[in-house]
């Protein structure tokens, strides 16, 4: 079996939310008991004596609907854990045996336990990620628009994590990335970024959720100017072919072959000059292990000679980027993200640098997270110690 969380594309920081009326709600309580009327009957002596009616308690109803801005648990719009599977592609090809021979499919469903996590961080991914699209807006500020997307994950995992050891259960698995125009990708804004979204910009919203270290990594492309629709569905559907042809035993080399044959038959007008859409050739996708945005293998989006193979097991982050520049990054701008590295040990001197590395071993370990996260925690003085 292998799993594609990526398809391309109740607390604030610090104070709690109430959901919206009107979506699904209910804001009756298990421990309000409804009095009845009063009903009078005779007693001794000929006085009469009030006997109190009881009615039943209401019992307290699930919600149907998600809020807005999202608040409501995903454990509570699903309670069985019935978590919808998205979409599935056949196996095809010399796979077949995997969907027709019965003794194969009640074998993978024995070993499917950690699909729960998954659909569930992917439903939460879902969700924000509906909202964002609807709600992100020119004149917003980056930071306005990371921590209503990371307040929304956080919510609906049910983990704020401001408490110790919170964030590691569930929640973010990793910062909101808000990248503009050039920026390819991995910018967060950190405290005190006074950028704001522009009519003009093309922004590349890029965030994970993670349920028990399970990441689920998935992005989408915003622009305001239709000019820009083109360059936006290259994309798209270069993510989509990419997607389609990835499967057990298919060479990761020959799935940027497609991605790029997709992705460069686009092009994209811009103040009336014509442009190619390229692939970006020094970025890829990659597996997700557990508690570890980066696995050990990597999905090229341009054709490769890498003749690695997809395996059975493995998670896939399926990534593409197109550009209307010359398809290469390079690392720009300051430092947003960091991450444990599982592997190797330096000797710290300072008692700062080891209080740091305690607060991240115990709230992000291996997770990324960024000086956002730091500063909710009421970490201070830190630069060094991450630099």
């Amino acid at each position: 079996m292998i799993f594609f969380p990526t398809v391309g594309e109740p607390a604030t920081n610090g104070k709690a939310a109430k959901p919206a009326e009107g979506n699904g709600v209910d804001h009756d309580s298990d421990d309000s008991d409804e009095e009845g009327e009063d009903v009078t009957a005779p007693a001794a002596g000929g006085a009469a004596k009030k006997k109190k009616k009881n009615k039943k308690k209401k019992k307290k109803k699930s919600p149907t609907a998600q809020s807005d801005p999202p608040r409501v648990l995903m454990s509570s719009l699903f309670p069985q854990k019935n978590y919808p599977k998205g979409q599935e592609e056949e196996y095809r090809d010399e796979n077949l045996y995997r969907t027709t021979n019965e003794e194969k499919r009640h074998l993978d469903n024995l070993n499917n336990d950690f699909l729960t996590d998954y659909r569930e961080a992917a439903e939460i991914h879902r969700q924000v990620r509906q909202w964002a699209q609807k709600n992100i807006k020119p004149g917003q500020t980056l930071t306005e628009i990371a921590e209503g997307i990371e307040d929304g994950v956080r919510a609906l995992t049910g983990h704020p994590g401001l408490e110790e050891g919170d964030a590691y259960k569930g929640g973010m698995g990793f910062p909101c990335g808000l990248s503009l125009n050039h920026c390819a990708a991995h910018y967060t804004p950190n405290a005190g970024n006074k950028m704001v979204l522009s009519q003009e910009d093309v922004m590349k919203v890029d965030f994970g959720v993670h349920v028990n270290g399970r990441i689920v990594d998935s992005a989408f492309t915003m622009a305001f100017e239709p000019q820009y629709d083109n360059l936006l569905a290259a994309v798209k559907d270069a993510t989509n072919a990419g997607v389609k042809e990835a499967g057990i035993d298919v060479r990761v080399g020959d799935v940027g072959g497609v991605i790029q044959e997709v992705m460069e038959s686009y092009e994209c007008e811009i103040d009336g000059v014509t442009y190619p859409v390229k692939s970006i050739r020094n970025l890829n996708g990659h597996t997700i292990e557990r508690w570890s945005i980066h696995g050990t293998k990597s999905v090229p989006i341009v054709k490769s000679n890498d003749t690695t193979k997809m395996e059975e097991g493995d998670v896939f982050a399926v990534e593409t980027f197109g550009s209307t520049g010359n398809g290469y990054v390079r690392e720009d701008m300051e430092v947003s993200h960091y991450a444990k590295r599982g592997e190797g040990h330096a000797a710290l001197r300072l008692d700062s640098a080891k209080r740091l590395l305690n607060v991240i071993n115990k709230n992000f370990g291996t997770l990324p997270f960024c000086r956002r996260y730091l500063d909710r925690l009421g970490q201070d003085k830190y630069l060094l110690g991450v630099s």
